[in-house]
């Protein structure tokens, strides 16, 4: 194997499949680490930056709770839906060509977002991040794994991990900030510098890398797409139009009908999008479950405790985010510490323990939730969650990616992350529900009516996560149950990746 330098960036050859070889241009662990990492952050930041805007925006442009609800979903449900499609075109195409590609339709949707002149071209604008933020999202930690050797992947998940959580502890509170001081426009506005100073970065530093080269998964995409609207929109429109309607019934059942096929499909198909051979892994299956359960439970909590420290409580959009820190700002401190800590005992205890106290959080919060609950009562239950969350995080990312063969880490991380986004998107579709079918906007209490019974379902939902999480095999048989995905392997052997400028 041969090396030269090259503006300080080494290149190496690395043989194909069939033999032929390649030159690998290496960007380094360090530029990885941040190109990714600062990705990520812009995609997690905008799951939760629009929360406590939702008043501002309703005031502005209008809209019910429903309209509302798909300000977030419509991002989330995209989203979702087309990371393991995206994951696929990276694979196929070539990870830091589609990564490069995503960031570019995410950073140009945020700038049309920024500029909406209504609520429908700003579900619309939103979608369209949801597309871009599915390409790009999954690529980030099947480059980030690419670059980190074996042995630092744990610490460097840990990082990745870490400036997600300092999305989702900043998100509430720039969205708060920018939507006080200057206007809820800036909160998408923020991305579009972020994006334009990555692409180029990304374009000289990163190594590009291929997959195995399967062909596309059209029917499946189609399939887990069409059943995930048709579930999502059945429950944001259920309490608004009645359970009983035609448009509400048909949404549900052909969801349910079409997600259905998609299992079929991955039983049966040669190349499926998500091949549901993985879930036979124990730890695959269990931390999927999990990631699924804990992301319903937690975004539905945040979005509606967001509105409820500004509509009940009367906090600005800036003290509303400020005082939702104890929770979401935790994994920025905890999750590095998660990290190394899931490399030493594994990550099974770390994320069960983190999936309890979370729900431990939530439990506490529907307990004292009140018209006039001082924020003093609050805090204990921000603070677990909050630790319940930073434990989560890290270990959860590196379990997935030694749950399965070292080939399939691209697969296995679009599938997780399409999970959690779908958690999400159902987390608030479901609470929303139940608040409305409880209480309402007309007053305080009406509000708090609705709130105490979501978040007891958020905690329940997480609490169910955490059982989840107790399935994963410990750490000693992690081996196993990668080769238990692939019959016949014993032990995950090193992916052959092809590698070029």
């Amino acid at each position: 194997m041969s090396q030269q330098s090259e503006q300080g960036i080494s290149s190496d050859r690395t043989e194909r499949p069939d033999g032929t070889e390649q030159t690998a241009r290496r960007g380094g662990v360090v530029w990885a680490l941040v190109i990714t990492s600062v990705a990520g952050f812009m995609a997690a930041l905008d799951n939760l930056v629009v929360t406590t805007a939702l008043p501002s925006i309703r005031k502005d442009l209008g809209g019910a709770l429903d309209d509302l609800e798909w300000t977030v979903s419509a991002y989330t449900l995209t989203f979702a839906v087309l990371l393991m499609f995206g994951a696929a075109l990276g694979d196929r195409f070539g990870r830091r060509r589609l990564f490069l590609a995503g960031l570019t339709v995410f950073t140009g949707a945020s700038a049309a977002a920024a500029m909406a002149p209504g609520i429908d071209s700003l579900i619309a604008a939103r979608a369209v991040q949801g597309v871009g933020a599915a390409i790009m999202m999954p690529l980030t930690l099947t480059l980030l794994t690419a670059a980190v050797p074996a042995a630092k992947r744990g610490m460097a998940y840990g990082i990745w991990g870490a400036v997600n959580g300092l999305a989702v502890a900043s998100g509430p509170l720039i969205g708060g900030s920018l939507t006080e001081h200057v206007s809820w426009h800036w909160i998408f506005w923020l991305n579009v510098p972020l994006g334009l100073a990555l692409l180029p970065l990304a374009r000289l530093r990163l190594a590009e890398s291929h997959g195995t080269g399967a062909p596309l998964d059209i029917p499946g995409t189609l399939l887990a797409s069409g059943g995930l609207f048709g579930i999502v929109y059945g429950l944001v429109r259920g309490p608004a139009d009645g359970w009983t309607s035609s448009l509400v019934l048909t949404g549900l059942v052909a969801g349910a009908a079409l997600l259905a096929g998609f299992v079929i499909h991955g039983i049966r198909a040669k190349n499926p999008m998500l091949p549901m051979r993985l879930f036979r892994s124990r730890a695959f299956a269990g931390i999927n479950a999990a990631s699924l359960l804990m992301f319903l439970g937690m975004f539905g909590s945040i979005f509606l405790l967001s509105q409820y420290m500004q509509g009940v409580l009367g906090y600005s959009p800036t003290e509303a985010g400020l005082r939702m820190l104890p929770w979401t700002g935790m994994p920025m401190l905890v999750a590095p510490i998660a990290g190394i800590l899931s490399d030493r005992i594994g990550g099974r205890p770390v994320v069960a323990a983190g999936l309890f106290f979370q729900a431990a959080g939530l439990g506490y919060m529907a307990s004292v939730v009140t018209v006039d609950a001082s924020y003093a009562v609050q805090l204990p239950g921000l603070i677990l969650s909050g630790i319940g969350m930073a434990l989560f995080f890290a270990p959860a990312a590196n379990l997935v990616m030694s749950s399965v063969l070292p080939q399939e880490q691209g697969i296995a991380s679009g599938a997780n992350n399409a999970l959690r986004e779908v958690g999400g998107a159902l987390g608030i579709a479901v609470m929303s529900s139940i608040f409305s079918a409880q209480g309402g906007y007309d007053s305080a209490q009406n509000f708090v009516d609705g709130l105490q019974p979501a978040l007891v379902v958020g905690a329940a939902v997480v609490a169910l996560a955490g059982i989840a999480a107790l399935v994963i095999p410990a750490r000693r048989r992690a081996a196993e149950t990668a080769a238990d995905a692939e019959p016949g392997a014993s032990t995950p052997a090193p992916a052959l990746e092809t590698v070029s400028h």
